[in-house]
């Protein structure tokens, strides 16, 4: 990889999104959230008055996205249509692997020609930039997490009850973990970067210090602040 690659994995909820925003913005980096490729490409089946089960017609999609298409920060993305489309077209074999073709080259030559690239979601250390320049595994206890989620779940003014939230997250914890295909876990030269007791800045400074350790580089203007 010509650029310097920022590889974040890690569990839902454990705040490796948020974090990977600001870590692009401190750097000029582009940043990916991979985890939307899927939903952009079920998103655009739909527009194109197609069934997201198509999986011909998913896999030409896929193979058409652009990184810089406007669809990757759609905010219907976020819908709950978007992410029951995301699920039917992640199962085609051809879509998973146009999409990983995507997110080699956007790491490879960022778009813009900007100098690095930081992308997030689950596998992106371990399976999709097995070469990253830097790789952070952010986790957070599951109960920490389980709040981070309820909070997020009623900020959108969607009703959840705690108890429900924390087995639902133990749960996928437990399928992400003991799958057969990609198992969640951090890669091996992974730094492993705990925020059960950091705010957001303290994460934050944590992963810059350790991006500017391995790499020389540091952030643009006053940590992205």
């Amino acid at each position: 990889m010509s650029s310097v690659v920022i590889a974040i994995d890690g569990p839902a909820a454990s705040g490796k999104g948020t974090l990977s925003r600001r870590v692009a913005e401190a750097l000029g980096f582009a940043h990916l959230d991979t985890g939307s490729l899927y939903r952009a490409v079920g998103v655009a089946v739909l527009r194109a008055g197609k069934d997201p089960a198509d999986a011909h017609f998913a896999a030409q999609t896929a193979r058409a996205l652009h990184p810089e298409d406007g669809i990757l920060n759609d905010p219907e993305l976020r819908s709950d249509e978007a992410a029951e489309a995301a699920s039917k077209v992640a199962v085609v074999p051809e879509v998973r692997a146009a999409l990983l073709d995507f997110q080699r080259g956007f790491a490879a030559c960022p778009p813009g020609g900007l100098p690095g690239a930081v992308l997030d979601g689950r596998d992106v250390g371990t399976v999709v930039c097995p070469d990253a320049t830097v790789k952070l595994f952010v986790t957070a206890s599951v109960e920490v997490r389980a709040d981070r989620r309820l909070k997020e779940l009623r900020d959108r003014g969607i009703p959840a009850i705690p108890s429900d939230v924390l087995e639902d997250m133990k749960a996928r914890d437990a399928r992400d973990s003991q799958r057969a295909v990609a198992p969640l876990r951090p890669a091996g030269d992974a730094f492993v970067l705990d925020t059960s007791a950091l705010t957001a800045d303290q994460a934050f400074d944590a992963a810059l210090a350790l991006i500017g350790s391995k790499t020389g580089v540091g952030p643009l203007s006053a940590l992205g602040r």
